[in-house]
């Protein structure tokens, strides 16, 4: 997902970070084939398999009939090139609507209670807590961090890191308290306070 000035698709953010509505997957790029931001967004491939769309569809269905929701790790591209870890959510719902004269899907996703990035160890968190950092706040890091690690300089595998951890209170709301880490130093730090 991005939430980016001029991003491709039209995602946004609700309840404080806690239920994201996320735009469908367009058709693949062809040469010689249609645009793809002029065609319906398909739920199947020619070829008749389900695309991303369609497994979402189908997984939300499977959801209203009872079974568990699909888990979801969601990642923010704040850069060209750099994707953030969001957190686990759980997809519950789906519609479709007309964006710019065409169809267009959308998903609903709820925040599935745990913030655990599958790169590293995190303790769970409570679902009602502020807990995502928003993309203002991370591009505001971005640009005074210049995109590289605080402690090495390092601009690559990198990761937005709480000063005073958010397990400990920290705010996930104030430039000052988040800050860019190589993935070596973040995992050094863990939870403690420097």
């Amino acid at each position: 997902m991005s939430l980016r000035q001029g991003a491709p698709y039209a995602d946004r953010v609700e309840d404080e970070g806690r239920t994201l509505i996320y735009e469908g997957h367009d058709c693949a790029r062809t040469p010689g084939g249609p645009d793809p931001k002029k065609t319906d967004q398909p739920e199947r491939n020619p070829g008749g398999s389900l695309t991303q769309n369609g497994l979402f569809s189908k997984s939300v269905q499977r959801y209203k009939e009872g079974q568990l929701p699909e888990r979801v790790q969601v990642y923010e591209k704040i850069h060209s090139g750099i994707w953030v870890f969001n957190g686990t959510f759980e997809l519950i719902d789906y519609w479709t609507e007309t964006s710019a004269g065409r169809r267009v899907f959308k998903f609903k996703l709820r925040f599935a209670g745990a913030d655990v990035d599958p790169h590293q160890d995190a303790e769970p968190r409570d679902a009602e807590d502020d807990r995502i950092i928003p993309s203002w706040v991370k591009l505001d890091v971005w640009k005074r961090d210049r995109g590289k690690c605080r402690k090495c300089g390092m601009a690559t595998g990198l990761h937005f890191d709480h000063i005073i951890p958010y397990s400990k209170g920290g705010s996930s709301k104030d430039p000052a308290n988040i800050q860019i880490l190589c993935i070596r130093h973040n995992l050094d730090k863990r939870d403690k306070i420097e």
